[in-house]
């Protein structure tokens, strides 16, 4: 029993602590600078599903005026294996402009994607995208992490995949709660990425004229900018 309790605290700890800061979807999220999306594999170098339904939802966002840049944050770790830019290029096709997309190179897990968002990208207050059994980690995390946020939960049925994701937040949240005690330094740290502020001060100058949401052309990262 008492094995069972130690157990529990961890996942207990981390609903106590983003207890107010889900929220039931697009409409209901507040308005933040910046909305983080969390990588969730590719498939055959396209998003996989569940990783292309956060990125529709963040569509959904910048579209409805929610936030004005979207930070993918995703694993580069191999030449062969470029998850940021899958979904910059998956939210490019679906007309948010490329301006408005930052991509973090070196989002291997939750809390290196919260810690960097902070300490590489500036971001402070944002809304997280992830699907619903993930955020309350995702949340416990950038609140350690020093970001400000809200999750916006991506809906999916209750199937086989939606059952192992819950339970794998079990282990999850213990690591969490580690994360969150300690604030180790990511995986990779890096200098400071001035892409946010920059995309930010793009957004804030053209917020008045026509057409701002979806006249920009995408255009690729350089090659130096995509490995961490």
């Amino acid at each position: 029993m008492l094995a069972c309790v130690l157990a529990l605290l961890p996942a207990t700890w981390m609903r106590l602590s983003t207890d107010g800061r889900i929220r039931e979807g697009v409409a209901d999220a507040p308005s933040a600078p910046v909305a983080l999306v969390f990588g969730a594999g590719l498939w055959d170098g396209e998003p996989s599903p569940y990783l292309a339904h956060r990125l529709d939802t963040a569509a959904r966002l910048y579209r409805a005026g929610k936030v004005r840049v979207l930070l993918v944050s995703g694993d580069n770790s191999r030449r062969d294996y470029d998850e940021p830019g899958a979904m910059r290029d998956y939210l490019t096709d679906r007309g948010v402009p490329s301006s408005r997309i930052v991509a973090d190179y070196a989002g291997f897990d939750t809390w290196d994607s919260c810690a960097r968002a902070a300490r590489v990208f500036g971001v402070h207050r944002a809304l997280l995208v992830s699907q619903d059994y993930h955020l309350r980690r995702a949340a416990a995390l950038c609140r350690a992490a020093g970001v400000d946020s809200y999750g916006v939960p991506v809906r999916e049925p209750r199937d086989a995949t939606w059952y192992a994701g819950g339970l794998r937040e079990l282990p999850g949240a213990v690591k969490a709660a580690y994360d969150a005690a300690l604030t180790p330094d990511p995986h990779f740290l890096g200098p400071r990425e001035p892409g946010v502020r920059r995309a930010l001060a793009e957004s804030a100058q053209h917020s008045g004229s026509e057409g701002d949401h979806g006249s920009h052309h995408s255009k690729k990262p350089r090659e130096s900018d995509r490995q961490p």
